[in-house]
């Protein structure tokens, strides 16, 4: 078989300017609305208007691949679990399948643990490029006292974590405090440091749409690198409505100020189709340059076996046992 066309997975990627935020600005945080009807109807349309097949299809289960955060976050982690973790991030698909596929080096976009694992993954991703992202201030709730959030924060920051995930306090939201948020993610967006920062909305905890996107522009403004939408925890997680809604406020959001922001669906994203459909979204809504590692990820654990399920049938004609893609 042919080897799968290179361009959707080997687009060089351009370094932006970070997002420095801007004032607060709430008659613009007040203007936003979100039409739900029509939102909602137009995210049940997506599954059925974009079909890739064969070599196509495998490309963009590959570029999907390198967009993954690759996550373990349980109450039962060992040092061992995330070492295991670490390695399959290096090597997430046989080796016998990337080469055939012509994907040699194929590593996915990030790993992403507790604070208290950075350290391991860390040591366990020396000399490699896959940078380690840890969940702070007091995840999944973020209702612990403000000053441990912030030193929590820090603790990761000096383990070595490149990538900091926050959860914000949404009770913020939910009262319309508009300006205790945008302090909250300043200070938070500092203490972070040359790290960046992902902002977690809680958005199944949110109530509205609207409440979706007003706190996405918020966060933005504070200086938020990434607006991401679940836990993971929550009883709903990342949602086709709730991406159109947030990447519709990334999109203002670079229009009005020049910045970039990046965007990570996290919970219940766990087939190799589902990972298509939010791919052909960002594509329509946002361009080929969020289809890069620094402004989209997948907060995943179990979408990676599915995706190498897919490849093998692509590779071989016949579907593997699930078992024999272990996630590490």
């Amino acid at each position: 078989m042919q080897t799968i066309h290179p361009t959707m997975t080997h687009l060089p990627t351009i370094q932006e300017p970070r997002n420095n935020g801007i004032p607060l600005d709430l008659s613009w945080v007040k203007s936003v609305q979100a039409n739900t009807s029509a939102i909602e109807r137009r995210a049940a349309t997506l599954p059925g208007r974009r079909s890739v097949k064969k070599d196509y299809q495998a490309a963009w289960l590959c570029k999907a691949i390198s967009l993954m955060d690759l996550t373990t976050l349980s109450g039962d982690d060992t040092e061992g679990r995330v070492r295991r973790l670490c390695a399959k991030a290096r090597q997430p698909v046989r080796p016998d399948l990337l080469k055939t596929l012509g994907m040699e080096g194929l590593t996915t976009g990030a790993i992403c643990v507790y604070h208290d694992m950075v350290e391991t993954a860390v040591d366990a991703l020396r000399g490699t490029n896959i940078p380690v992202a840890a969940v702070s201030t007091g995840f999944p709730a973020g209702l612990s006292p403000f000053k441990f959030r912030i030193a929590e924060i820090g603790e990761s920051v000096n383990a070595g974590a490149d990538e900091i995930d926050i959860v914000i306090t949404r009770r913020h939201v939910l009262q319309g405090n508009w300006q205790a948020l945008y302090d909250e993610m300043t200070e938070m967006r500092a203490a972070c440091g040359q790290a960046h920062v992902k902002a977690i909305l809680a958005t199944g905890e949110l109530g509205s749409l609207r409440n979706v996107a007003r706190a996405s522009v918020v966060c933005m403004m504070a200086g938020a690198d990434f607006i991401k939408t679940s836990t993971g925890k929550e009883s709903v997680n990342a949602t086709l409505p709730v991406t159109l809604t947030m990447i519709r406020t990334i999109r203002e959001y670079h229009e009005r100020t020049g910045f970039r922001i990046g965007y990570k669906p996290a919970g219940g994203i766990s087939k190799a189709k589902d990972a298509l459909v939010y791919l052909a979204m960002i594509k329509d809504e946002l361009g080929d340059r969020w289809l890069q590692p620094d402004l989209f990820r997948f907060g995943a654990s179990s979408l990676l076996g599915d995706i190498e399920r897919q490849l093998e049938h692509h590779v071989t004609g016949g579907y593997s046992a699930g078992w024999r893609h272990a996630i590490g």
